[in-house]
């Protein structure tokens, strides 16, 4: 019979045990952080209806969905339907069908964290994939939301990546409001021709000034090259502490509501996330940030690492208006971050960002004598419930090759229990990390591996 070839598809991450734990530690890093400012867990189906799934979408994004083909959906696509089912391109759609439907159940402001994949039918290339983890929060009220969220967010995103010790970054701030509000200054006032605007201006970092610009005074837009040569003077502000973000914001003049309200905003968010504890260092006014899509309203977030800008964003979000305006009359403004951790991961193991990832089998408990083999189960059961991850040999064979797996599968301590440690009541440890090994009694022996572990735990492993 001829073998089928084992393979994945293009675009997916598929890793190595190893490599999988340190993708679970930064999930974990996230989740951890997401918890401990107040957000709640919640899980939406990764299929959702064609109708709810693509009603605020389109054109690309259409092209990109996968349809859920069962027999009766492959029948309905040959006769021209749309297919019932898709699975989610994001969690921002299921989050808004979520509140929308279980609006009556729900306290707000709803604080909801989701860390789930998504599907999208990206094309085949370096760094893109088809099959990603999102690890999204979002502040949801009810008929209106404070701007104080807005500064809640950068704190839970400094708290993440500080915990993650991936090197300096920096959150990056701006406010939609504030660009359309300079947008109707110079005489551009059509929402339309401004969010096309706004697109080319929230490419500026990737394309460069004179690209922009060229764009901009060019055929396709045929902005006035003085409006475009202020709009471009206006965008390339950054600042580099809060105060020096305050005094832009004071020079700026006024001229519209929309501006006016943007500054506002601006001001209060950008004070309040020092007191929410977020270092100047680590955050800052740029005013080109703009975020490709008309959903965001007002604030707007992107972060990046300061010594790899070539990474772009790694965490991105704003505030909206109303989140499920398609599905419910009520008016549900919020505020949301998002990480795509499948890519951050990859991007950051590309460049040599990732610690060290250990086995999470902690011990391992070998096989001298096959006829020993109940003491050395009851051992492993002692050093469980002690909370030590442990394994056990149960199959006989030379100690050397059970050293040899330990060290292959990254498990840091082997356990000998032959019959001089039996006689005297100790158990030899071989710490293959440190390459040493000593004699404790077994009395004593968890408690040594758990100082042992949490010193390490401590340690730079880089």
């Amino acid at each position: 019979m001829a073998l089928t070839q084992a393979r994945t598809m293009p675009g997916v991450l598929e890793l190595l045990p190893l490599d999988q734990v340190a993708f679970q530690a930064m999930l974990d890093a996230i989740r951890r952080n997401f918890e401990r400012f107040g957000f709640l867990p919640i899980e939406t189906p990764v299929m959702e209806y064609s109708n709810v799934l693509l009603t605020k979408q389109g054109g690309e994004t259409e092209r990109q969905v996968y349809f859920v083909q069962s027999t009766g959906a492959l029948q309905a696509a040959r006769e021209g339907e749309v297919p019932e089912l898709a699975l989610r391109f994001d969690l921002t759609v299921p989050l808004a069908r979520y509140v929308a439907e279980h609006e009556h159940e729900l306290a707000f402001p709803f604080r909801r964290y989701q860390m789930q994949r998504v599907y999208r039918g990206e094309r085949a290339q370096r760094g893109r994939f088809r099959e990603f983890y999102q690890c999204d929060i979002d502040v949801i009220g009810k008929d209106g939301l404070s701007v104080r969220y807005d500064a809640e967010l950068p704190a839970v995103i400094y708290n993440v990546f500080r915990d993650l010790d991936i090197g300096p970054f920096t959150i990056q701030l701006n406010n939609r409001k504030l660009m359309r509000g300079f947008l109707e200054r110079l005489g551009l006032s059509d929402a339309e021709r401004q969010g096309a605007v706004l697109r080319e201006v929230d490419k500026l970092d990737k394309r460069g000034l004179d690209a922009v610009r060229n764009t901009l005074t060019g055929d396709g837009f045929g902005i006035d090259a003085a409006a475009v040569a202020q709009l471009l003077d206006f965008v390339g502000f950054r600042s580099r502490s809060l105060a020096e973000a305050l005094a832009r914001l004071d020079v700026l003049g006024g001229g519209n509501a929309a501006l006016e309200q943007g500054r506002e905003e601006l001001a209060e968010v950008l004070t309040l996330i020092r007191a929410f504890g977020v270092p100047e260092s680590h955050y800052a006014l740029n005013l080109s940030i703009a975020r490709g899509l008309d959903y965001y309203t007002g604030t707007v977030y992107e972060t990046t690492l300061n010594d790899h800008p070539q990474i772009g964003s790694i965490c991105s979000g704003g505030r909206y208006e109303n989140l499920a305006s398609h599905y419910t009359k009520s008016k549900l403004p919020g505020v949301g971050i998002s990480i795509g951790a499948t890519r951050l991961y990859w991007q950051l193991r590309e460049a040599g960002l990732l610690k060290a990832a250990h086995s999470t089998v902690q011990a391992l408990v070998a096989q001298m004598d096959e006829a020993e083999l109940p003491r050395y189960l009851e051992l492993a059961t002692e050093l469980r419930a002690a909370g030590i991850n442990t394994e056990a040999v149960v199959e006989p064979g030379k100690l050397a090759r059970q050293f040899k797996y330990a060290d292959r599968a990254g498990i840091r301590f082997v356990l000998v229990l032959g019959p001089d440690e039996i006689a005297k009541g100790t158990v030899t440890v071989k710490d293959l990390r440190k390459q040493d090994q000593f004699e404790v009694t077994r009395n004593e022996l968890a408690a040594t591996l758990r100082v042992e572990i949490e010193q390490a735990a401590v340690m730079p492993s880089r």
